[in-house]
């Protein structure tokens, strides 16, 4: 059986690649990211490594490929790859990691198990993640994640605002998973006011999605 990834105190292995690495120990989640995020700001490589040696656990962020990848070595060896679309989405994948391992990553985007699969249009791959997608409260919580990641409530407490401040080319992958999810879940989706951003997606409230965007919130 796997060993469960556990919290308290814990050490990590920052690297570069360059044979340099830093070990750090640290009492909790937060103490790890800011020690890493010093690590990311001041070492410039194509790719940056967090190993959890005890847990047999690694992150691999990978910005000039625009890649995150996660490994875990236990019963079944397992690695996936994930596409990034934006620059801030790094070393929040770092914290992620920190407080819950490999597990604290499920839901931070669509994982692959083979890097060429990530070659894939992003609404290719947007709309394949959504297809994994067959239930009601699973879909409900995907678009709520999304909603949480980059959305608001517009003023008048009416619609859902998605990819607030977006452009149209930001965040392909995850608009056509959440079109489609929409469209699963039967939520009304409306045109968006004038003068707002190109990539801006905007749906009336709905009691389900109010209910779980809450927990999010």
């Amino acid at each position: 059986m796997a060993r469960p990834y556990s919290p308290g105190p814990k050490q990590f292995v920052f690297a570069v690649g360059d044979g340099d690495d830093q070990q750090v120990s640290v009492g909790d989640a937060q103490e790890a990211y800011l020690a890493f995020s010093a690590f990311f700001r001041v070492r410039e490589s194509d790719t940056y490594t967090i190993r959890d040696e005890p847990a047999r656990q690694s992150l691999v962020l990978m910005p000039r490929l625009g890649v995150i990848s996660r490994s875990k070595d236990a019963d079944r060896p397992r690695s996936e790859y994930l596409q990034v679309d934006r620059v801030n989405r790094y070393l929040p994948s770092a914290m992620l990691f920190f407080e819950n391992g490999y597990a604290g990553l499920d839901r931070f985007g669509q994982w692959f198990a083979d890097l060429a699969d990530l070659d894939a249009s992003p609404e290719t791959r947007g709309a394949a993640r959504a297809a994994t997608i067959t239930t009601e409260a699973a879909a409900i919580g995907e678009v709520a994640r999304i909603w949480a990641d980059s959305g608001c409530v517009d003023p008048s407490d009416q619609y859902y605002v998605f990819f607030d401040s977006h452009d149209v080319d930001d965040d392909r992958a995850e608009r056509a998973a959440l079109l489609q999810l929409i469209e699963f879940l039967g939520l009304e989706r409306v045109d968006a006011p004038a003068g707002a951003a190109g990539g801006e997606v905007w749906v009336r409230t709905d009691p389900r999605l109010a209910a779980e965007c809450a927990r999010w919130s």
